[in-house]
């Protein structure tokens, strides 16, 4: 079975087709214009790629509802519009994907694939918030979660490497890029998370702020007056990274803090700081630790905030081998011989996750049917 994976994200779309055994034949991006896709660009691709059986699509949000992935039909499609609310930014773009690609292949099915879905089993104690009862009955106020292809994969990844060697396989998944959250993975079941109802809770990222006290915006909305749209750019697109040091990008970031500039030197103490934080809360969700994974641009990329993420994590066991952490390739461990928790990085790969899910979709359906 061929199957073309779809991942949209702010600029452009990516298209992978990946064959039997996970063998990845094509992989090209597709610019948007104005935030739309380029339909004819996008055919062009389509039509070096071949023959495709189905179509996997990445969606952010999946809700309550949709916690395994689907086949794409008209009521799916409907259902779908309802939870634009939850996801405004993102959920468009992908539904625009949705029509686009039925379109362009009308015969291949299309799988829809959840960020949300991997954090669906998460116990009630991780996933609620401490509201009244009756705002939660009347909207869906919970902790959802994100990156979840991404931080399923990885764990995944880290059972191929470690076999049934680590007796709980309790695995801190590390997905850090512009967006950035954590996992807490028992058995390959995710039992805890940084991102929440949003996207902006958690981490600090490249341009969100990560958590915050609520009353602080709502301090902002009282006596600055700033009106609720307006909060949510500041949150969304000038904090994080950008609003401590002036850019988003970690990679200038770090190297403005060698040369001495304050507010860089700030943004990446505040950036660790949270960062250990983040992955002591998700030991303890699991009861201790025995792997931890980086994936992600930052994650892969930048051993030097993977070093020093790690020595502030001695107590839980964690020890990287300074050589192994400048390695290179795309998985590969970098953990001490003798740290008690192994370490890896991992090559972010949510088109297999994505075409994992579309075959486990049509397979069941099949079986349904």
């Amino acid at each position: 079975m061929r199957i073309l994976t779809v991942n949209v994200g702010s600029s452009s779309l990516k298209v992978s087709v990946l064959e039997e055994q996970e063998r990845l034949v094509v992989a090209e991006e597709v610019p948007l214009r104005a935030g739309r896709i380029d339909e004819s660009a996008l055919a062009e691709v389509i039509g070096r790629a071949g023959s495709v059986d189905a179509v996997g699509h990445r969606i952010v949000h999946g809700g309550s509802e949709f916690i395994e992935p689907v086949i794409v039909d008209d009521q799916v499609r409907r259902r779908l519009e309802t939870l634009v609310d939850l996801a405004p930014l993102h959920l468009p773009a992908s539904l625009s994907g949705l029509d686009v690609m039925a379109r362009l292949l009308p015969e291949a099915p299309g799988v829809a694939c959840f960020d949300t879905a991997f954090h669906s089993r998460m116990p009630a104690a991780a996933f609620t918030y401490a509201l009244p009862a009756e705002w939660r009955r009347r909207w869906p106020l919970r902790r959802f979660g994100f990156h979840g292809l991404s931080h399923a994969y990885a764990a995944a990844r880290v059972e191929e490497f470690v076999g049934t060697t680590i007796g709980s396989r309790r695995v801190v998944t590390c997905h850090l890029g512009a967006g950035a959250s954590l996992a807490a993975v028992v058995a390959g079941v995710s039992v805890d998370t940084t991102m929440g109802f949003t996207p902006l809770d958690g981490l600090v990222m490249a341009t969100r702020a990560g958590s915050l006290d609520p009353g602080l915006v709502l301090w902002l909305e009282e006596h600055a007056h700033l009106p609720p749209a307006e909060l949510a750019s500041m949150l969304e697109h000038r904090s994080g990274l950008l609003g401590l040091s002036g850019s988003a990008d970690l990679r200038m970031v770090l190297e403005a803090e060698e040369r001495g500039d304050a507010g860089a030197i700030l943004a990446v103490e505040v950036y660790l700081h949270r960062l250990r934080g983040a992955v002591a809360t998700m030991a303890a969700a699991m009861n201790g630790l025995d792997a931890i994974v980086f994936t992600g641009g930052v994650g892969e990329h930048a051993p030097s905030i993977r070093a020093r993420a790690a020595a502030g994590l001695g107590f839980l066991g964690i020890e990287i081998d300074p050589e192994r952490n400048d390695g290179h390739g795309c998985d590969y461990e970098i953990g001490t011989t003798e740290a008690r928790v192994r370490a890896f990085v991992v090559t972010a790969r949510e088109d297999v996750q994505i075409a994992r899910d579309v075959r486990r979709a049509l397979a069941s359906n099949s079986s349904a049917s």
